[in-house]
């Protein structure tokens, strides 16, 4: 018997186990991993280097990262935000580095330097690990025969324990047990993830990367029909998201991407990830602004090539092919352009749009949107609202974020108040 049992050796499972064994090293606690490996998400953030969490200290700015959750998590947050985070690790000597983004890794730029201090420090507090032991059945306390222990089935055998807290993501045969104890269960889909393009527009450009506005437009847009008034074009479109875009192989990627598959991942699975955006290579300026700009270049550059000339600070490489895209040829001088191939050109740096057609994975950093329902989870003590003694943290509730180290900080979150839960501070 033990007194705690974590079903789920990642990284809120550990962090949780930490603290419930440094609070009370008298309580027996056992982590159940299915697989061979612990920590396997660990181990591939960032590249293998570990986006332990982000340098946003100020719990309500946090809470703006959370396509799902961020109101559940604006108190969570206020009892332990990032920089809890990073006072765990330093105090126990891990020290972090906050890069230019705002990401914050290990200083030896290697995942592995955390799962070794998990390991041992779960060692050290005399947390059992048991490894391929993949539960299959979750049985509640049978109050009515006197019964106050949970009964966990694996593979291995049976456990029983006191409490239970549920740290395993999105493993769909947990979810389905989750189910069959009465939770609601939010179908897990996609996010965090890039887009596939085949356009010549960005064809033969790949690692180009440039600031910019994308916008997701609803399935009822007519891309023949050009609407110049701008209340209609912010009618048609659902999501707009902002930052750097990477143009690669395949079509796009980088924050600005991340950002709208993360806050667009339920609409986008609707639209089976066939679906159009509109990419504003210009930020700061909108179609009718940016036309004078290009007039007023036509008269200073007169003599000079349209293609070789780069008029606003979008990459040379991706000019090329916007101007082309234009209908403007390389020999064309800025003398020569009809004031129709310039307003085709304003369209193009403003009003960019593409069809995409399907999703990648991004990198390996995996995230899905669903979980367990935020409505039947105290996010005082991160417990059930329905079973006492079963406790939930990470990814295994219908929290996700974007990219940039968020994920790991809401499993941080949750995990150590989860953790203060069950030793009842």
């Amino acid at each position: 018997m033990y007194d705690v049992i974590i079903i789920g050796g990642g990284a809120a499972g550990f962090y949780a186990a930490i603290h419930i064994g440094e609070s009370d090293p008298d309580l027996k606690i056992a982590i159940l991993e299915k697989g061979k490996e612990v920590l396997s998400k660990v181990k591939v953030s960032g590249g293998g280097r570990c986006n332990v969490t982000h340098a946003e200290f100020d719990p309500n700015e946090l809470a703006h990262n959370y396509p799902r959750g961020n109101k559940e998590l604006l108190g969570p947050f206020h009892k332990h935000c990032s920089g809890d985070t990073v006072a765990f690790f330093e105090e126990r000597g891990i020290q972090l580095k906050v890069e230019e983004d705002g990401r914050m890794f290990p200083i030896t730029d290697s995942s592995q330097t955390i799962i070794d201090f998990f390991q041992k420090e779960t060692e050290r507090l005399g947390v059992k690990v048991l490894r391929h032991s993949a539960v299959t059945d979750i049985v509640p306390p049978d109050l009515d025969n006197g019964s106050a222990l949970w009964e966990i089935t694996t593979i291995k055998g049976i456990y029983t324990s006191k409490k239970v807290l549920v740290a395993t993501g999105s493993n769909a045969k947990i979810w389905k047990l989750l189910e069959n104890l009465g939770h609601t269960l939010e179908p897990g889909v996609p996010s965090l993830f890039t887009f596939n393009i085949k356009d010549k527009r960005i064809s033969g450009i790949p690692g180009v990367s440039t600031q910019a506005r994308v916008a997701l437009l609803k399935r009822t847009f007519n891309p023949k029909i050009t609407i110049k008034l701008s209340s209609k074009v912010a009618e048609e479109t659902l999501l707009v998201t902002e930052g750097p875009l990477l143009i690669t192989h395949w079509g796009m990627s980088g924050p600005a991407i991340l950002k709208l598959s993360a806050w667009g991942a339920r609409i986008l699975n609707e639209y089976s990830y066939r679906f159009r955006i509109r990419v504003n290579w210009l930020p700061e300026y909108h179609k009718g602004a940016i036309l004078p700009l290009l007039l007023e270049i036509k008269d200073v550059e007169a003599k000079k090539t349209v293609l070789r000339t780069n008029a606003v600070d979008v990459p040379r490489r991706l000019w090329t092919n916007l101007v082309k895209a234009s209908g403007i040829n390389g020999d064309t001088k800025w003398a020569d352009v009809s004031k129709k191939q310039l307003q085709q050109l304003a369209e193009q740096l403003t009003e960019c749009e593409f069809l995409v057609e399907g999703k990648s994975t991004f990198k390996e950093e995996f995230v899905t949107a669903g979980g367990v329902s935020l409505k039947e989870i105290d996010f005082k003590t991160f417990e059930s609202r329905l079973l006492p003694n079963l406790y939930f943290a990470g990814e295994v509730i219908d929290v996700d974020a974007i990219t940039g180290g968020f994920n790991f900080q809401n499993a941080w979150t949750g995990a150590y108040i989860a953790a203060q839960g069950i030793i009842g501070k």
